[in-house]
């Protein structure tokens, strides 16, 4: 067997990542501080998903993808059939072939996006089309059943973090236009598996939140610098050359974001000094979350780096939606919040700093 393994010099030190093609032509690649040459176990062949389309919405000026394949994605699995887990020999297969593995991205099963995607076969008069390329993965932190980013401990985040790093790079390189690593914690958010893990999407079209990011920094917004005119009030904590802060223009209770002081386009940029600090403050955040509720917190997390060709002004931010008010209040985005985008936010960022600061 011919194993492909790659040596790789990062911020987070010396890794090795391994790329294996599963048996339905999938890519898989797996991080870790060790190389990585277990035998695959056998799996099962079959045709990729690659169908859908993008849909122009002439009022609101964006994209929507229809994948009405999605539909048949797991939901929910029991413990024992978590797709997400080491395969077991003898046992049933998982997306992941192997015995054991440190941290593993590969394709999603049930892509939005994807490469090789077709152009739409449908015709609606008068409304814009396009083939839904770009790409989906799946990023799973750890074999284990059960944990956060809290939990799984500083090695692994570290880890995490060069691995998005090295797919940032891969994306970009081949043509996508936006890289969005992002997760989405507890059912409350809409998650139907429950092993610690995110995602990666790859756009070749610019979403619309992004179009408006990229042209305030091109026009002179200074987030980094207005950061620091904010004062106290509105930090929770600090590490490495970034800060923890709810920014006052919070769209959610005890939103957070992470910003570098001197201001970087991705995590690509980071120094080791940074990067380090970076996958601290992600679960010392994830942490303060949990304490502060006394359970899990459901969120949404997000890492805006910049899109191609905005290197030079945008500045990187990871944003933390949680999705509670009070331990057993959600926030929930109702009628007028869908239908304008203007939110109604019942905890003043300043009082989330505080709270969050304190534990």
């Amino acid at each position: 067997m011919t194993v492909d393994i790659s040596k790789l010099e990062t911020v987070a030190g010396t890794l090795y990542r391994r790329h294996f093609v599963k048996a339905d032509s999938r890519s898989l690649w797996l991080y870790g501080y060790e190389a990585h040459e277990l035998e695959p176990l056998a799996e099962e062949g079959g045709e990729p998903i690659h169908g859908g389309s993008l849909r122009w919405h002439p009022l609101r000026q964006e994209w929507n993808v229809y994948a009405s394949h999605r539909q048949n994605r797991t939901f929910k699995p029991s413990a024992a059939n978590d797709p997400l887990a080491p395969s077991k020999p003898g046992g049933a297969m998982t997306e992941i072939p192997f015995a054991d593995f440190e941290l593993a991205i590969f394709d999603n099963k049930f892509p939005s996006f994807h490469p090789d995607a077709s152009a739409p076969t449908e015709s609606i008069p008068g409304m814009a089309l396009h083939r839904p390329g770009g790409k989906c993965e799946v990023v799973v932190y750890t074999p284990a059943l059960e944990g956060s980013l809290a939990t799984i401990g500083q090695d692994r985040r570290r880890l995490l973090v060069a691995a998005w790093i090295d797919r940032y790079e891969a994306l970009f390189a081949q043509g996508h236009k936006f890289v969005l690593p992002f997760e989405s914690r507890g059912e409350e958010v809409g998650v139907t598996l429950h092993h610690p893990h995110g995602q990666i999407y790859a756009f070749d079209v610019l979403p619309p939140v992004q179009t408006r990011m990229a042209a305030a920094f091109r026009e002179g917004y200074d987030l980094s610098a207005e950061m620091q005119s904010w004062g106290e009030g509105y930090e929770v904590t600090r590490q490495g050359g970034l800060r923890a802060v709810a920014p006052p223009f919070a769209r959610f209770p005890y939103e957070t974001w992470i910003i570098a002081e001197e201001a970087v386009p991705g995590p690509w940029a980071f120094r080791a000094e940074q990067a380090d600090a970076f996958a601290h403050l992600l679960g010392d955040l994830t942490r303060r979350y949990d304490a502060l509720f006394g359970r899990p917190t459901p969120y949404m997390l997000s890492l805006h780096a910049a899109p191609a060709g905005e290197e030079r002004t945008f500045q990187f931010t990871a944003q933390f939606y949680p999705l509670l008010r009070s331990p057993d209040k959600v926030k929930y985005l109702a009628s007028v919040e869908q239908s304008t985008g203007l939110f109604t936010i019942d905890i003043m960022p300043e009082q989330a700093a505080a709270a969050l600061k304190d534990l």
